[in-house]
């Protein structure tokens, strides 16, 4: 596979394994990128995920050679394929990481901002590069940076296609942080670990709400905290927590 997938300790890495073309996605890979995170949002032992990519590249976007050709209804196919991927990464109710070692364009960037945190090494660059094809951007691409920069600086990337070197997109917010390319991956595992070792049922729900706060007004957004609240004050977390807390020692959350 090309996709490959790695568990330790509650933390799966997903890995974009295709170097020699700098991780450049191709029909076969769709479907086993999908696959891997459906699995990854059913299995209870995982509690924090990173997706990364193999060699120096984290993902050149999809391969330009299978572009093209067999009509409408083929493009559609291939372009639900592509959405469900977005769809699988964005829903996952679990924190995701994405690492991103080297260029990151096209749709690559577009899964990249689909995680909820972006570590970045000294050498990524970002580029929504569909203009140079005569493409739109795709795999949420828009909104996700409309949400996160703003429309004119989100506009001004789309239509320039430029490339974001790593600081700018530390400065907009789009990275967390700028790791050295010999670190990156430690640091992804450390960060990962520390999100699976807290009380990812309670961080899902959280993730929840920041998708509500993007589409509702103040008053929906608290009438939906008003459900969510109460129910994981019955969770074990909670329980965890308090008691942890009472007694003066490190939590033990299980994710429940």
């Amino acid at each position: 596979m090309a996709i490959d997938l790695a568990i330790e300790d509650g933390v799966a890495t997903v890995t974009i394994n295709r170097p020699e073309a700098k991780n450049a996605i191709t029909i076969e890979m769709r479907e086993q990128l999908w696959t891997v995170f459906e699995a990854l949002a059913e299995d209870d032992q995982v509690r924090a995920v990173i997706l990364t990519g193999a060699g120096d590249a984290f993902c050149a976007g999809m391969d330009v050679n299978e572009m093209g050709g067999g009509g409408i209804a083929w493009s559609m196919t291939k372009i639900r394929r592509l959405h469900r991927i977005a769809r699988a990464i964005a829903g996952l109710k679990k924190p995701t990481i994405a690492a991103v070692n080297g260029v990151c364009v096209g749709v690559g960037w577009s899964y990249a901002l689909a995680c909820d945190l972006v570590l970045a090494s000294e050498t990524a660059r970002f580029a929504q590069i569909f203009r140079n094809i005569g493409l739109v951007p795709d795999g949420g691409a828009v909104w996700q940076l409309r949400q996160q920069i703003g429309t004119m600086r989100a506009k001004e990337i789309v239509y320039s296609g430029r490339m974001v070197g790593v600081d700018e997109a530390e400065r907009l917010g789009l990275v967390l942080e700028k790791v050295e390319s010999d670190s990156l991956l430690d640091r992804a595992r450390e960060l990962a670990a520390s999100l699976a070792n807290g009380p990812t049922l309670a961080l899902g729900m959280a993730k929840r709400q920041f998708e509500l706060a993007a589409a509702t007004s103040f008053d929906q957004f608290l009438e939906a905290e008003f459900s969510m609240q109460p129910l994981m004050s019955r969770s074990e977390d909670h329980e965890e927590g308090v008691s942890a807390f009472k007694e003066r020692r490190a939590a033990s959350f299980k994710g429940a």
